[in-house]
């Protein structure tokens, strides 16, 4: 150990007349402590929103919509050979898309209808995975009425359950003398699903192809909304994109990627962690004064003790280092015990999640939580330099010292 690491320890541990310099460089350790195991917490949360939020949102949209100008895509087989022999698409759906009415005997709501093909829905939605009661196969399944798959909020709303019949209202009706009468056809309930996103769960419901192309009155059943992709690299998708459309022949067809779906929904949550971690580290930098402070008040109590040292031989370039090893000892130990203290934290939130937040408000019934290292080095990184920075006004101060100056008055 070098003597001015020696000297350094010595002096943090100072004992009775200097034990007030003790409490503060105590104090001055909390401070840094508690401002890493925030931002660790709050950049966890973060992270898990934005995370559990994508894959939300993934599973139950594509990562890629083709659609034509228009609305109508005919012949929409020909598209999803096509789409399939493209490099980096995983598979490929037929959907169609409407907004219609749903009654029951103890109800009417609005809701979100979507035609899937149960035969191809299973290489690129997760609704398969997020049945709670039913098979999506049962979609296909003979019966006296077509089939339905409605969300378990939209269900414990109306008041259903397996086997109970609806009636779906389509704005596809006929003008007669009377005025304009709506479409009515009569489905059988056949299976929930639970997604976990409470906007999904309450205001959407899932039949086959063919039911909606019935429903929706369309002549030819070659004709669907679009084609819904699933791709290799998520994060890709834009890359992605003009080589799909080229595949399907160009425009009129063109692509929507879940990035541009949910773009601003993102990039707002992105700017909210940078706030997040901007404030928080001001925490980190109150932590950091605290150093200061207790570094000046060490050059002021040991001016005589520098003095001495200067006066045997201690180089200028030695007594800084002593207060910036003092200063980063501080860092250092701060930053461990708020790495400690919010990794503990952290991960109790991720396994027991014991904070319950408003399904019907968020996407989620818990506060989530994904670690990332890259942002956990970032914190301690960002930590230490604050803490090396406040060391270096006090240590070149006491590095200045003049041993005569320093002991006239002693």
């Amino acid at each position: 150990m070098s003597f001015e690491s020696f000297i350094a320890k010595r002096y943090l541990l100072a004992r009775q007349k200097q034990a007030f310099i003790s409490v503060i460089s105590l104090i001055s350790v909390l401070g840094v402590g508690l401002g890493v195991a925030s931002l660790i917490v709050v950049v966890g949360v973060m992270n898990g929103f934005s995370s559990e939020l994508r894959d939300k949102i993934l599973g139950i949209n594509a990562h890629m919509v083709a659609v034509v100008a228009g609305g109508a895509m005919h012949n929409y087989q020909e598209y999803m050979e096509r789409a399939d022999k493209v490099p980096g698409v995983l598979g490929a759906t037929p959907f169609i898309y409407t907004e219609i009415m749903l009654s029951s005997s103890r109800g009417v709501k609005g809701v979100v209808l979507r035609g899937v093909d149960p035969g191809t829905a299973d290489k690129v939605l997760a609704l398969p995975r997020e049945m709670v009661a039913g098979r999506l196969d049962d979609l296909a399944a003979p019966g006296l009425f077509p089939g339905i798959i409605v969300g378990k909020e939209l269900a414990d709303r109306l008041g259903l359950s397996l086997g109970d019949t609806v009636n779906l209202l389509s704005p596809s009706g006929k003008e007669s003398a009377a005025g304009f009468s709506p479409k009515v056809k009569t489905f059988t309930v056949r299976g929930l699903f639970h997604s976990g996103m409470y906007e999904y769960d309450s205001s959407m419901a899932y039949v086959s192809i063919a039911a909606a192309q019935d429903l929706l009155g369309f002549k030819h059943d070659d004709i669907v909304t679009g084609l819904e992709l699933k791709v290799a690299d998520v994060d890709g998708v834009a890359g992605l994109a003009p080589k799909v459309r080229e595949a399907l022949g160009g425009p009129p067809v063109y692509m929507r990627t879940w990035i541009d779906m949910n773009g601003n929904l993102f990039k707002a949550l992105r700017l909210e962690k940078t706030a997040m971690f901007v404030i928080l580290v001001m925490i980190v930098l109150v932590g950091s004064f605290s150093i200061i402070t207790t570094l000046v008040m060490l050059v002021m109590e040991k001016t005589k003790d520098i003095a001495i040292l200067l006066s045997m031989g201690a180089t200028s370039r030695s007594i800084r280092r002593i207060f910036m090893l003092q200063g980063t000892i501080i860092g250092v130990v701060g930053t461990a015990l708020g790495y400690a203290l919010g990794l503990t934290v952290a991960l109790t939130l991720e396994k027991y999640q014991f904070i319950k937040i408003p399904g019907d408000v968020y996407p989620m019934d818990h506060l989530p939580v994904r670690l990332d290292w890259p942002d956990m080095i970032a914190i301690g990184v960002t930590a230490l330099v604050l803490c090396f920075l406040a060391t270096v006004y006090p240590a070149r101060q006491a590095a200045r010292l003049e041993p005569a100056e320093a002991l006239r008055h002693e």
